[in-house]
């Protein structure tokens, strides 16, 4: 589980189709609000689907270093913050808000719930992925909306992740943001009590 890193750097090499088709199949196994299963995914394969998606990036990078100043904007422009050049398989997650499955159960008073449940889905693909030796890189600097308008997603679908997925080029235990001084991780776990 901590090796369960996010990936930026992949070898170029395809991925094993049966180990991918095992990991995918950790969605089915995973918890849902009201048993909905509302994660739905999209294998963005085409040149063209993938040249949306990297511009798509590419576009919402150079915002974000906008957003910074000095010290932080050099550091963050330095940073390498997708793997979606080299990544072999690349996979649109998305939770399905208008799932009839389910029925609604639990997600009456906290429709958010199935978008948690697809995070949860994610999490366990994440893990049988590191199981099989692959590595996986959230991609989360994206214009959401403009992305499902690229690849033609149903409005009622809501983009939650989007993968970058392969085999690694290196295997640590040390977050790549860590390692480059942009962030430290917590040593603690802060819990209160009320």
């Amino acid at each position: 589980m901590r090796w369960r890193r996010d990936v930026r750097r992949f070898l170029t090499d395809p991925v094993d189709d049966a180990a991918l088709a095992r990991c995918i199949s950790a969605f089915a196994s995973a918890p849902s609000v009201g048993l909905s299963e509302p994660w739905r995914i999209l294998r963005v394969a085409s040149d063209a689907a993938r040249r949306a998606a990297l511009l798509n990036f590419t576009t919402a990078n150079e915002a974000a270093l906008a957003g910074y100043a000095g010290a932080d904007a050099e550091r963050y422009a330095t940073l390498k913050l997708s793997g979606m050049r080299e990544a072999p398989v690349q996979l649109a997650i998305f939770c399905d808000e208008a799932t009839e499955k389910g029925r609604g159960l639990g997600a009456g008073t906290m429709p958010e719930m199935r978008r948690y449940s697809v995070v949860s889905a994610i999490t366990q693909f994440w893990l049988a992925a590191r199981a099989e030796g692959i590595g996986v890189g959230w991609v989360s600097i994206l214009d959401p909306d403009q992305l499902s308008r690229d690849l033609d997603a149903p409005a009622c679908w809501r983009l939650v992740g989007y993968l970058c997925v392969g085999y690694p080029a290196e295997a640590t235990d040390t977050p790549e943001l860590e390692r480059l001084g942009w962030e430290e991780r917590a040593d603690t776990l802060i819990i209160e009590d009320r």
